[in-house]
């Protein structure tokens, strides 16, 4: 959740910012930095209204070249949540009606999304991840499509799909395989286990390992320390992505796999997925009640 020292530093985007509902952001003229913090409703997931959001953020990212966006950052303002990932509820209701060209067009959209945001906004910004809360399957995608996760200690991130017979099929092993091994991005992906940022830090998945409550302070500590070497760290980047590219077709051709694997779910599958659609509204709600206790 973003700190209010910080935040009064902090200007609008651009002069006539979009109305968003489910995602505020901000632009740090000092240093030259767009800020983003997801807030989804009911629950905080990947939903099509958040997802529809994020893309029009990063486009506009992507083509505002009157501003000096050196970096961009993605956060949340949910409290103890980065985010839960996929909408279960929704893919509950496509599968159970069969509806692969919805499914498809949900995970599509996904796609579309992410590459956006790992092709660097198709201009020469760094984009950090910054987690102050658990992320889960496609939060957890989210997070290592990026070029820097900071993430607080305490935090938990995994891939918990396979408890429902699927798997995370918006990028997760083709990130998590460059970033670790395919050995071990398959024996995470497959344990459906959650693990702390401190074990993913010691793993090297983690970057900067932040202090509970000191994410946005890592954030600055981090670009002042790029910003001596931006030319070295921005050439290193581009050198890496040309030795081990993630390829837009990589990531479709995989999706088309995870939705053909969605469609052959069977109802206890489904029971299972229900369940922690449950248990993601439960934590809503209790994250929600939380941040209206410390607001008072």
């Amino acid at each position: 959740m973003m700190n209010s020292v910080l935040s009064t530093t902090l200007s609008t985007v651009s002069s006539t910012p979009p109305r968003y509902s489910e995602l505020s952001t901000y632009y740090d003229e000092k240093y030259d930095l767009a800020w983003g913090y997801m807030h989804a409703n009911p629950r905080p997931c990947f939903n099509t209204k958040l997802l529809s959001e994020l893309q029009d953020w990063f486009t506009k990212l992507s083509v505002q070249h009157e501003q000096n966006i050196r970096f961009a950052i993605l956060a949340s303002d949910t409290p103890g949540v980065y985010n839960l990932g996929g909408d279960l509820d929704l893919f509950r209701n496509l599968i159970l009606t069969k509806d692969r060209a919805g499914l498809f067009s949900y995970a599509k959209t996904c796609i579309d999304t992410l590459y956006i945001k790992m092709k660097n906004f198709h201009r020469d910004i760094t984009h950090i991840t910054l987690v102050q809360g658990d992320a889960l399957g496609g939060g957890f995608e989210c997070a290592l499509a990026s070029d820097v996760l900071i993430a607080e200690r305490g935090t938990k991130m995994g891939f918990p799909e396979i408890l429902f017979n699927l798997f995370p099929g918006m990028g997760a092993y083709s990130l998590l395989s460059r970033k670790l091994d395919s050995v071990r991005a398959e024996k995470m992906i497959l344990s459906g286990k959650l693990y702390s940022a401190e074990e993913l830090y010691d793993m090297g998945v983690v970057d900067i390992l932040a202090e509970d409550q000191q994410g946005e302070m890592a954030v600055y500590d981090y670009i002042r320390k790029e910003g001596k070497s931006t030319n070295g760290y921005r050439a290193f980047r581009a050198a890496k992505n040309c030795v081990n590219p993630v390829t837009y077709d990589e990531l479709m051709a995989i999706t088309g796999i995870w939705v053909d694997a969605a469609l052959r779910l069977e109802k206890r599958d489904l029971r299972m997925m229900e369940r922690l659609v449950a248990k993601q509204h439960k934590l809503a709600c209790q994250k929600t009640n939380l941040r209206s206790v410390e607001q008072l």
